[in-house]
């Protein structure tokens, strides 16, 4: 009876080993065959194209695997432009922009590379490149949008909703007990001090001259037009290339015939 149960046991062990190397091969196969698949992908193409879609942010937070967020990031982009600049098969990148902005850094990220990126590059903007989206666009070589885009929103904002008094009403005491004087500069559940508004008004105007002066420099214009259109709004795609801040009236389309004259062949498109 033990001889029949170690032999039932081992019986049982070969088994499972042999699943086990069953089921590896299968996997290396099918895993090596996606592999081509993919690579046979990236032989056919020769512009790696990215989107700025929604809110623009530096990084994209984890969420809830129900939960869906409009969100695009600078360290994706800026990792695929590193790509495309290293990859010869790759002869130029392309933006498409339809978001009304987000964090500040991200949108300089953007430019920054895209500034660095030694082959062609086209940006366009679709319904809406506005504030750090559109700092980010400006970085591209040409910048397209429609005659009803919006464009620009050339402004920095750190604007907040004050609690103190709804929590007051609502039975609520702030304690503070913090270490350092501004510690708690621009919680919205205290009053924001005189004093501590100036310092957080300084640093925003510190910020809005860096965006001025990028946007200036990125698009060629005199510093004094930038900053006589940097007041926060956005302008129409007729007027905003009237005014410099895009190269011409196009889409899609037309970015891809300007792509294909300058890399000389048949734009191929693949997304990042």
């Amino acid at each position: 009876m033990n001889e029949e149960k170690k032999i039932s046991r081992k019986k049982a062990l070969i088994l499972v080993v042999c699943i086990g190397v069953l089921t590896f091969t299968a996997g290396y196969l099918l895993s090596d065959r996606l592999y081509v698949a993919n690579t046979d992908l990236q032989e056919d193409c020769n512009v790696l194209a990215f989107s700025i879609k929604g809110y623009l942010s530096t990084y994209i937070p984890k969420q809830p695997v129900d939960q869906e967020v409009d969100v695009s990031s600078s360290e994706d982009i800026v990792d695929g432009i590193l790509t495309a600049q290293n990859d010869p098969d790759i002869k130029a990148v392309m933006l498409l922009v339809d978001s009304p902005g987000g964090d500040g850094v991200a949108g300089e990220e953007v430019a920054s590379a895209l500034k660095s990126f030694d082959k062609p590059s086209v940006a366009v903007i679709r319904s809406i490149g506005a504030s750090s989206a559109y700092w980010a666009a400006t970085g591209a070589d040409k910048i397209y949008a429609s005659k009803i885009s919006d464009v620009g929103s050339i402004g920095v904002t750190a604007s907040y909703l004050d609690e103190s008094n709804k929590n007051t009403k609502d039975g609520y005491t702030f304690i503070e007990l913090s270490s350092a004087k501004y510690k708690d500069t621009g919680d919205p559940n205290k009053p924001l001090m005189q004093e501590e508004k100036e310092i957080l008004l300084s640093d925003v105007r510190k910020a809005h001259k860096v965006f001025v002066e990028d946007v200036a420099t990125n698009r060629g214009l005199e510093l004094k037009v930038v900053e006589s259109l940097a007041n926060g709004l956005t302008y129409i795609g007729e007027d905003a290339l009237k005014s410099g801040l895009i190269d011409e009236i196009g889409d899609i389309t037309t970015a891809t015939k300007y792509v294909e004259d300058q890399i000389g062949e048949k734009a191929e498109i693949c997304w990042y």
